[in-house]
C-alpha cells in the first residue's frame, strides 16, 4: 500500500483510468460551454436584454456572494451522501438555469436566475473537488493538474466559436450560445452517470462536525492566503489588457495575443508540472516559487507603457509568459494543499471552504486591481508583485504548520488524516469498471 506520506516517491504521470476519463471528459466539455457563452454573456444581457450595464454589474455581485453560502453545505451532503450524487443534481440545476437565461426580460428576473446559477456552480465545485479526491486515488493533486490543462483547452475551443455569435451579433446567435452551454452541462452530467462510480461515503470518525473545516485554522489559513493570490488571474485577464489599451500603443492584437499566450502556458506546462507537486510541503514551496515569478512580470507588465509601440507587443508576451508560469506553479500548490490537507472522509466539505475561498477572491478582484493597482500607475504594479511575492512567501511556514498540527491532532477540527490507499479499499468492489478503467 501506498500512503500519503509516500506519494513524493511516484514520479510521471500515470494514463488515466475509466473514472479519470469520465471526469477529464465531462469537465472539457462543459467548460468549452463555458467558452461559448462567458465570452459573450455581458453582451448578451446588455445588447439583447437591453439591461444597463450596472444593473448587470449589480446583479452579478448580488449572485456571485450568495452563492458563496453554497459551499461547505453541498460539501457536506457529498461527503454525507456521495459526491456524484450532490455534483449530478449541480449540473442538472447548472443546465436548467442556464437555458431560463434565454427567458429573461427584466432585473429582478436575471439577479434570480443568476443567483440560483452560482449556488448551483458552487455546490458544483464542491462536490466535484470530493469528487476529483476519489477518483485521483493516490495522487488526486497530479489527476487535478491534467484534469486543469483539459479544462483551459475546452475554455479556449468555447471562446473561439463564441467569437463567430459576437461577430453575427444577433439575439439567435447569442441564444444558441446559451442553449449550447446548458446542452454542455447536461452533456457532461450523462458523461459523469455513465463513466463515474456512485462512490460511497467514507466512514467519519466520531465526533466528526458539519462545519469542522472551520476549525482547522491552518486550512482556513491556506484558503485566506489562496483567495489573496487569486488576484493574480484577473491581472492577465482584467488589469493588463486595460493597462495595454489605456496606458500604451501597443496595438489592439495584443490583448489577443495575451489571452493565447496564458493560455497556451497553462494546457503546455500545467500537467507536467502538476505531477511534481503533489505533497503539502511541495506545495508550499511551489506557492513561494509562483509569488516570486509573479514579482518580476508584474513590473514587466508595467514596462510596456515605457518602451516604443513595437516593443510593448513583445514586452507584453514575456511578462505574460513569466506570469502564466507563476500561475501554473501557484494552482499546482493549491491542488497539492488543498488536497493534501484534507481528511479523507470531509473532501466534500474542505473543498467547499476552498472553492470560497476562490471565488471570494476573484469578486473582490476587479475592485482592488482597477481601484488601488491601477489607479496607483506604476507604483501599483510594484505593489502588487510585492504583495503576491509576500503571499508566496507565507507558503512554506503555513505547509509545515498544517503538517505539524495533523501529526499532533491540534488546530484542526476533524482527526488527523489516515492512508488513503486504505480508506479506498471500503468501496473498491462498489466501483464499477467502465471507459477501459
Amino acid at each position: 500500500m501506498i500512503g500519503r506520506g509516500s506519494r513524493q516517491r511516484t514520479s510521471g504521470s500515470p494514463a488515466p483510468n475509466g473514472p479519470q476519463r469520465a471526469l477529464i471528459i465531462s469537465s472539457f466539455v462543459s467548460r468549452v460551454g463555458n467558452g461559448l457563452f462567458n465570452s459573450a454573456a455581458v453582451l448578451y444581457f446588455t445588447l439583447v436584454v437591453h439591461l444597463p450595464a450596472a444593473q448587470v454589474g449589480v446583479g452579478l455581485t448580488i449572485a456571485g456572494l450568495t452563492g458563496l453560502l453554497a459551499g461547505i453545505p453541498a460539501g457536506n451532503l457529498a461527503d454525507r451522501y456521495g459526491p456524484r450524487t450532490v455534483w449530478l443534481t449541480s449540473v442538472a440545476t447548472q443546465a436548467a438555469t442556464m437555458a431560463a437565461f434565454v427567458l429573461i426580460h427584466d432585473w429582478v428576473t436575471f439577479t434570480l436566475i443568476a443567483t440560483l446559477d452560482r449556488l448551483a456552480a458552487t455546490a458544483s465545485g464542491a462536490a466535484g473537488g470530493a469528487l476529483v479526491a476519489r477518483a485521483g486515488g493516490e495522487r488526486p493533486a497530479a489527476f487535478r493538474a491534467r484534469l486543469r490543462t483539459f479544462v483551459n483547452l475546452g475554455v479556449v475551443l468555447g471562446t473561439l466559436g463564441a467569437a463567430f455569435a459576437v461577430s453575427v451579433d444577433t439575439r439567435s446567435a447569442y441564444t444558441a450560445l446559451i442553449l449550447a452551454n446548458a446542452a454542455s452541462f447536461a452533456c457532461a452530467g450523462l458523461i459523469a452517470l455513465i463513466g463515474l462510480p456512485n462512490y460511497r461515503p467514507l466512514p467519519r470518525p466520531k465526533g466528526h462536525r458539519g462545519w469542522a473545516v472551520l476549525a482547522d485554522r491552518p486550512y482556513v489559513s491556506f484558503v485566506a492566503l489562496y483567495g489573496a493570490m487569486g488576484l493574480q488571474y484577473q491581472t492577465v485577464s482584467l488589469l493588463l489588457p486595460i493597462w495595454l489599451s489605456a496606458h500604451t500603443d501597443a496595438p489592439r492584437w495584443t490583448v489577443a495575443a495575451v489571452y493565447a499566450v496564458n493560455s497556451g502556458v497553462c494546457v503546455l506546462l500545467q500537467s507536467r508540472i502538476g505531477s511534481r507537486v503533489e505533497t503539502p510541503r511541495q506545495g508550499g514551496r511551489a506557492f513561494r516559487l509562483a509569488g516570486l515569478l509573479f514579482l518580476v512580470s508584474c513590473p514587466l507588465m508595467a514596462l510596456t507603457a515605457d518602451v516604443p509601440a513595437w516593443i510593448a507587443p513583445g514586452l507584453a508576451v514575456l511578462a505574460v509568459c513569466v506570469h502564466s508560469l507563476g500561475e501554473v506553479w501557484e494552482s499546482s500548490a493549491g491542488f497539492a494543499l488543498g488536497f493534501g490537507l484534507a481528511p479523507d472522509h470531509a473532501q466534500g466539505q474542505y473543498q467547499g471552504l476552498f472553492g470560497i475561498g476562490f471565488d471570494a477572491g476573484q469578486a473582490l478582484a476587479p475592485v482592488i486591481l482597477t481601484g488601488a493597482v491601477l489607479g496607483l500607475g506604476h507604483t501599483g504594479w510594484l505593489l502588487l508583485g510585492v504583495f503576491l511575492a509576500t503571499l508566496g512567501a507565507a507558503g512554506p511556514p503555513v505547509a509545515a504548520w498544517a503538517e505539524r498540527s495533523r501529526s499532533t491532532g491540534k488546530d484542526t477540527g476533524c482527526a488527523t488524516p489516515g492512508r488513503r490507499s486504505e480508506a479506498l479499499l471500503l468501496d473498491a468492489d462498489q466501483s464499477p469498471r467502465v471507459l477501459g478503467g
